[in-house]
């Protein structure tokens, strides 16, 4: 039998360092919010596989979906045989689009891949070639996609060129100094200096930022994007990769700014822990395309639409909205009652809607001065049965994401721990 310290030597030998892991935990097996390793340890997991399990390891309604699915076929590429899941996916998604109007979904197999092909829709559509996304945001790993991420380590480090007319905004954090105002301001500056509005073809943006640090997107600057996209027009994306299906509280974190957007694009939690990503726009935007310039070999998987199906029959059947909007006010509570304490180390910034929850490592308490050593606490935490996941600009910040799935006891078993493992030693 392997053991973690086998596991890890072997995978040193055998794959490149480019990919890292954040643990040395080898997983054997799972169940909802609980994942056992090699040598037989149980940790609580709060990463949620970077946000994918928002309905836990192996739900049973979705296991069930896909056992059946299997038992009849595997894969067939929807280019050349199509499928009754893949349609089905569709229309349940067209339906739940949060845009007035006919809509139309394309799938694919990851993030990555589905914001490229939704920048690939928007210069079809508007005849445009530039794009403008935010500072800190993350948007994959492609040539493409790594050129709007807003972020240069580990990211795009060593990988350059990147592609051309891809500019980036400040995102507004208020304890980084940044305003709405400044944000909207770069914009004029960039449509002044770099790119006019005519030749923009999308401004995209997360709702809520997942790297960058769980940062909501203020409401005004969505409302103000929207007019300015409409002004000039200019596509709307909001990729919701890391926020759908339930994490905000929402079925799209971009619903809780009351602004439409023209395209979304949607991965991760969408299909309970298999490989499965989507691009959601109005029908008009979504035929610009022509025929046989979408779409991929594993794209819409048959197991992955059936996975897929039965997510979103758990969301609206175990009331997943309401009950990430009830353990995210639990979890604040008791984050902002940690905060007060003087025998930890001090947190600050707690934030978030729904159960997409982060806190930042502060200087001292009341300070907005980031203490960039959210991995040590990390490190702790899974030393005490926790997985937890930083991120943020400067590596201070915690984000916390349990399965909106996860039983009472064991979301407080692995608040306790994280509380103990921010005591001061």
């Amino acid at each position: 039998m392997p053991s973690n310290a086998s596991l890890q030597a072997r995978r040193l030998e055998a794959t490149p360092r480019g990919v890292s892991i954040a643990t040395e935990v080898f997983i054997d097996r799972a169940q909802n919010a609980e994942i056992w390793d090699v040598d037989g340890n149980r940790y609580i997991d709060f990463a949620g596989g970077i946000a994918v399990l928002n309905t836990g390891h192996r739900h049973p309604r979705v296991m069930k979906a896909v056992t059946d699915q299997l038992a009849r076929f595997t894969h067939a590429a929807f280019q050349v045989t199509a499928y009754e899941p893949y349609i089905a996916l569709a229309e349940r998604l067209n339906r739940l689009a949060p845009f007035t109007g006919e809509a139309k979904t394309i799938f694919f197999t990851t993030g990555a891949e589905a914001v490229e092909n939704a920048i690939k829709i928007s210069r079809a559509a508007t005849g445009r070639t530039a794009v403008i996304a935010f500072t800190g945001a993350f948007h994959g790993r492609t040539l493409l996609t790594m050129a709007m991420t807003g972020k240069v380590l580990p990211y795009k480090k060593a990988f350059g060129p990147l592609p051309a007319e891809v500019y980036h905004l400040p995102f507004p954090v208020a304890h980084y100094g940044v305003t709405v105002e400044d944000s909207l301001k770069a914009l004029q500056f960039l449509f002044k200096a770099d790119i006019e509005p005519e030749r923009t073809a999308a401004i995209i943006l997360e709702p809520v930022q997942g790297e960058g640090g769980f940062h909501p997107v203020p409401p005004e600057l969505v409302r103000q994007l929207r007019k300015i996209c409409d002004e000039h027009g200019i596509l709307l994306i909001s990729d919701e990769v890391q926020a759908g299906f339930g994490r905000t509280g929402k079925m799209f974190g971009i619903e809780h700014s009351g602004v439409e957007p023209d395209l979304i694009t949607v991965a991760k939690s969408l299909a309970g822990g298999f490989p499965l990503s989507g691009v959601i726009g109005r029908k008009a935007i979504m035929d610009a395309a022509l025929p046989g310039g979408l779409g991929g070999t594993y794209a819409g998987s048959p197991p992955a639409c059936a996975a897929a199906l039965a997510v979103l029959d758990v969301i609206a059947e175990e009331a997943l909205l309401e009950r990430a909007n009830r353990l995210g006010e639990k979890v604040k509570a008791r984050l902002e009652a940690i905060a007060t304490r003087n025998d930890v180390e001090p947190i600050g910034h707690i934030r978030g809607p729904g159960s997409m929850i982060a806190f930042d490592l502060v200087e001292s308490k009341g300070s907005d001065t980031p203490r960039p050593q959210a991995n040590l606490l990390t490190a702790r935490a899974l030393k005490g049965g926790l997985l937890l996941l930083s991120c943020g600009v400067y590596g201070e910040t915690i984000r916390l994401l349990y399965p909106l799935t996860i039983e009472e006891e064991v979301l407080d078993e692995g608040l306790a721990i994280l509380e103990n493992a921010l005591k001061i030693s």
